[in-house]
């Protein structure tokens, strides 16, 4: 798990969560929110790749 500080807290996300008549644990959904907080970081990551391949190929173009 991450010790990094985020936004949304495990408690908040719980009762959010709770709030839409989804019931998880504690400890299932601090693995939501590491799943959650990875995928964010692979995505941006990947659109930041994304646009500087394109970049580059829009170079060779002129």
């Amino acid at each position: 798990m991450q010790d990094k500080k985020r936004s949304i807290t495990p408690q908040k996300a719980v009762e959010i969560l709770n709030e839409h008549g989804t019931t998880v644990t504690f400890e299932e959904v601090k693995i939501i929110l590491d799943f959650m907080y990875n995928f964010a970081i692979l995505s941006v990551n990947q659109l930041v790749k994304n646009k500087s391949t394109d970049s580059d190929e829009s170079k060779k173009h002129r």
